[in-house]
């Protein structure tokens, strides 16, 4: 039992090495104990314990309490150990749960029988899966034309799915045809360019090759909270199969971070070779993985790295630019989000226009941030975000009034639940003198973010204009709850007393 304790410290500390080596120890004293045996699997997969947590399994099936993602990892097993007895009692017992869809997606790489058939039923989720795996069985058989046609087909619906292109070019590469297998990786999309120039002769197109792709492809998609559990069990299988596959690894990485085990995923990102096509991507995550974990410092560092590489994109020094806004350092953001925009030239986004106006806005250079804010809005008229950011900072100073309402205006029509845009408009209709228009936009705002500090004082602000003293203090005192910097002083000289200009 204290094995046990220590290991639920050790867990609730993202420590998973510590914790797995913790609950092996309480498991090997109790080694029929179910409740031992859950920890243990999870925490043994996190770890990359699979010795462990196969041990935890086999406890959870004989008590008959398995969940049903463990079949995943077994079958994997029983693929790599040629134990076909072994994939169908996998595929058996995964029937009937929740991600029993898989279970012939699975089966196809052992019966290339089904290669032939029309994904199934199941939903849209299991059919957009199913025609991803179909392509890539039939690309595996030499079925080129036949598997090129599917994947075009896909590829109209959704032309930004890498990771069906890079596996597909990797099979027509292993077929010979690596003049379509360069075709398939065509872009300026980096992750492409860098497969494109790395392209080998691919991967045997076998079942561990398309098993371990399915396991991935589906670990990628899983990014809601409390999914973190499936997707470390997905992309641990599907290394089992293929340990050299940085997109699983890319994805294990990601999947721990979120479930708190930092350096897990750390050590998981270190084992993707720098010249694989992922590598940027680990690059890049490494840096969110260190600022989810609260090291902005060395976080920002990092960034820094990769955005004064020779090579690097303007998504890279965007990255960096956004860690300086964090750091406080608006002037400095304002210049890294300018090299972005050079870096990406004619194909700069609205949204890299609109981090660098903010930047400049935040550091105190309006004139040039207002250019910078109309070009967003130039590029994305129909953005609701763009349209609020250049009509509210017109309306803070007074600037423009009837146009930067329209723009708020324009904005609410497009999301009239964004509280934060409610409040804009609110507040536009404040300066211009409509206190009960006003009023009513800004505490229906306040009701949807309670704890909005800009938004509270806003509401205090206008209470106050109207007379209600003490409803005034109590919203300015919600915002001074979360309020940081120059906004918290000025809260608190309106606390003590009032406003200093009758329109806040």
């Amino acid at each position: 039992m204290t094995a046990y304790v220590q290991a639920r410290a050790a867990d609730a500390d993202g420590a998973v090495d510590a914790a797995a080596r913790g609950y092996a120890e309480a498991l090997a004293a109790r080694p029929d104990d179910a409740v031992i045996a859950i920890r243990a699997l999870r925490e043994g997969l996190a770890s990359g314990d699979l010795t462990l947590a196969r041990r935890a399994g086999d406890v959870l099936r004989a008590a008959d309490v398995s969940p049903p993602d463990i079949e995943l990892l077994a079958f994997a097993d029983a693929l790599v150990a040629k134990d076909v007895a072994g994939q169908q009692a996998a595929l058996e017992r995964l029937k009937d749960t929740p991600i029993a869809f898989l279970g012939p997606m699975m089966a196809a790489w052992t019966d290339r029988a089904a290669v032939a058939t029309e994904p199934g039923a199941g939903g849209a989720i299991a059919r957009r899966y199913a025609a991803e795996n179909r392509v890539l069985l039939l690309l595996a058989d030499r079925k080129t034309p036949e598997g090129i046609a599917a994947l075009r087909t896909l590829l109209d619906i959704n032309g930004g799915n890498l990771d069906l292109r890079m596996n597909a070019a990797q099979l027509l590469a292993r077929g010979g045809d690596r003049r379509t297998a360069r075709a398939v990786l065509a872009g300026d999309d980096p992750v492409l360019m860098r497969a494109a120039a790395t392209l080998g002769r691919g991967r045997t197109g076998d079942a561990r090759f398309g098993v371990s792709r399915l396991f991935a492809r589906m670990a990628a998609d899983l990014s809601a909270d409390g999914t973190e559990p499936l997707a470390i069990l997905l992309t641990r299988a599907a290394l089992v199969l293929d340990p050299t596959y940085a997109r699983a690894r890319l994805a294990l990485a990601d999947a721990l971070a979120r479930d708190g085990a930092t350096a897990a995923a750390l050590t998981a990102l270190a084992a993707i070779p720098a010249r694989d096509p992922f590598a940027p991507g680990a690059a890049a995550l490494r840096v969110t993985v260190l600022h989810r974990a609260g090291d902005l410092v060395q976080a920002t560092a990092l960034a820094r790295s990769r955005a004064d590489a020779r090579d690097a994109d303007s998504g890279a020094i965007a990255d960096y630019a956004g860690l300086l806004v964090d750091s406080g350092r608006d002037a400095d953001a304002a210049a890294a989000y300018g090299r972005a925009i050079d870096r990406a030239g004619p194909a700069a986004s609205w949204v890299l226009h609109l981090q660098h106006g903010g930047a400049l806005d935040r550091a105190g250079q309006w004139d040039a941030a207002l250019p910078e804010l109309r070009r967003a809005v130039e590029l994305a008229p129909d953005q609701p975000a763009a349209l609020n950011y250049l009509g509210y900072a017109q309306v803070e100073r007074g600037l423009n009034l009837t146009e930067a309402t329209a723009l708020i205006e324009r904005a609410h029509k497009l999301a009239p639940d964004d509280a934060s845009i409610v409040d804009s408009l609110g507040w536009a209709r404040f300066r211009q003198g409509d206190l009960a228009g006003a009023l009513k936009l800004v505490e229906r705002a306040a009701r949807a973010e309670p704890d909005d500090p800009e938004i509270n004082e806003h509401l205090g602000d206008i209470y106050w204009q109207a007379g209600r003293r003490f409803e005034a203090r109590y919203a300015w005192r919600a915002a001074a709850n979360a309020a940081t910097g120059t906004a918290a002083t000025r809260i608190a000289t309106k606390l003590a007393t009032g406003p200093a200009s009758p329109q806040g």
